[in-house]
């Protein structure tokens, strides 16, 4: 028995295709399809493609994120801002308060004696839009014991007391924190629906067991229909995958605040490669490439190896790159949100480095795109845009020569979760009814690509997301 029929597509490329779908799988694609006790969606004309896979992102830093006070810009400029926002955030059922989108143009280079300036009543800290830093207060650096840690991201001044600023360390200052559920994620399920994304890839290094199970659970009752392929559990450590729910490479991050020892660093990947595991390594920085280059050279790479981010990617390590079966997940949607504070801030001659696309397809390199949300813009169909022209947000060019085509980003969102930068997935008889009903040909919506053109997301068969 037909579930739904989808008439009237364009599908493929071909307009007036009908799609029957049952049991969560495409059963039949083609004109005039017969099925008179199936619920029926008019495409009228529409695109329906499958749905956007979302390579990397981090789903309960989205939730988090979502409830916080933003501490940059757009909404915060300068300090008096900042700490009119601190003080007007209502604070968490502990009383502590959570800031996200921190930038050094707003206030400097923050540490816990220039937060309390700000806002000393409350513990406050505040994550770097980096998401690589939190910056506690005194009342926070207190509640967290930081006087007493060990943790090597705790940063001391030269008197040996913590600055406030703790490196890389989310999970282990989350254990010091006020006990607390991982956030629900129905509204960041929401927010991916409208935008078509049927799949994600969550990027967390060090995501826990609880956040796993809270992931499963948000999953299975619907709250978070997306299908989600996870980088940061090793197999052994995770009772979860299912054909919903699935494991991918280990996620390493090499922090330019901190780089690893080579020996260290090949030690690590040789011990995932040796379980079958390939891995993400995460590289924003031209030493952290290199470095990982030349760890490979010495320990080798399993198909699934992949860079992630690829802020800064020399035109001398491309072929290596090539040659080393790498796949690069990357995010060109940083230019179109923070382009101008790279035409400021990063040095000339690493510019045309940045978020490369073109070069690297150009070269047979896999590319998959991706919004480390809640890092980098969500909207796929923005990041799509920005890597097709890759323009600041006051309209400036960086690297033109790296500008790709819309079917091209299209396809770096349509690659499956395991095979990131590989051929996209098509509507095809018996593929799982992943679908994204578009409201115009998708020549026309590829023009112009905007959410606005979403009309309604199927995930596994299942209208969740239908405009009209």
């Amino acid at each position: 028995m037909t579930d739904l029929v989808i008439r009237d597509a364009e599908v493929n490329g071909v307009p007036g295709v009908d799609v029957a779908i049952s049991d969560g799988r495409i059963t039949a694609v083609g004109p005039n399809l017969v099925a008179p006790t199936a619920d029926v969606i008019d495409a009228e004309g529409g695109a329906l493609i499958p749905g956007l896979h979302d390579h990397h992102l981090h789903l309960h830093a989205m939730a988090a994120d979502a409830a916080s006070v933003r501490c940059g810009p757009p909404a915060v400029r300068d300090p008096a801002a900042l700490a009119d926002a601190l003080a007007a955030a209502a604070g968490d059922d502990n009383g502590w308060v959570r800031g996200v989108g921190y930038i050094e143009t707003v206030a400097g280079d923050l540490d816990a004696d220039r937060l309390d300036r700000l806002h000393a009543a409350r513990p406050v800290r505040i994550q770097h839009r980096s998401g690589a830093i939190w910056i506690l207060n005194g009342a926070a650096v207190t509640a967290a014991r930081l006087n007493d840690a060990s943790h090597p991201g705790v940063e001391r001044g030269p008197d040996g007391h913590p600055t406030g600023r703790v490196w890389r360390a989310d999970t282990w200052l989350r254990d010091r924190l006020p006990p607390s559920r991982p956030p629900r994620l129905d509204k960041v399920g929401a927010a991916l629906t409208r935008f078509g994304v049927t799949g994600v890839t969550d990027a967390t290094p060090d995501l826990s067991p609880q956040s796993q199970a809270a992931i499963a659970a948000a999953m299975s009752s619907g709250e978070l229909p997306q299908r989600v392929h996870l980088l940061g559990p090793l197999p052994d450590e995770s009772p979860f995958p299912t054909a919903r729910l699935t494991i991918g490479p280990y996620k390493i991050v090499l922090a330019d605040s901190g780089l690893p020892y080579l020996d260290d660093l090949a030690d690590r990947i040789r011990e995932v490669h040796n379980q079958g595991r390939a891995v993400a390594v995460h590289c924003v920085t031209r030493e952290a490439l290199l470095i990982l280059l030349a760890v490979l050279d010495e320990v080798g790479t399993l198909p699934g190896d992949r860079v992630e981010h690829g802020a800064i990617i020399p035109r001398e390590t491309i072929d290596g790159l090539h040659r080393r079966g790498l796949t690069v997940v990357t995010q060109p949607g940083f230019l179109a949100d923070r382009g101008d504070d790279y035409l400021r801030d990063v040095d000339e001659p690493d510019l045309p480095d940045l978020y490369r696309c073109r070069s690297l397809i150009d070269a047979g390199i896999p590319v998959a795109l991706s919004s480390d949300a809640p890092y980098g813009p969500l909207d796929p169909w923005a990041v799509m845009a920005a890597a097709m022209s890759r323009r600041t947000p006051t309209g400036q060019v960086v690297g033109p020569g790296e500008r790709i085509t819309a079917a091209q980003a299209m396809a770096a969102y349509l690659a499956p979760p395991d095979n990131p930068g590989g051929n996209p997935r098509r509507i095809h008889v018996r593929a799982t009814a992943d679908l994204v009903l578009l409201r115009a040909p998708l020549a026309d919506v590829l023009a112009a690509p905007s959410a606005d053109t979403v009309r309604a997301t199927t995930i596994g068969g299942t209208v969740v997301e239908s405009t009209g």
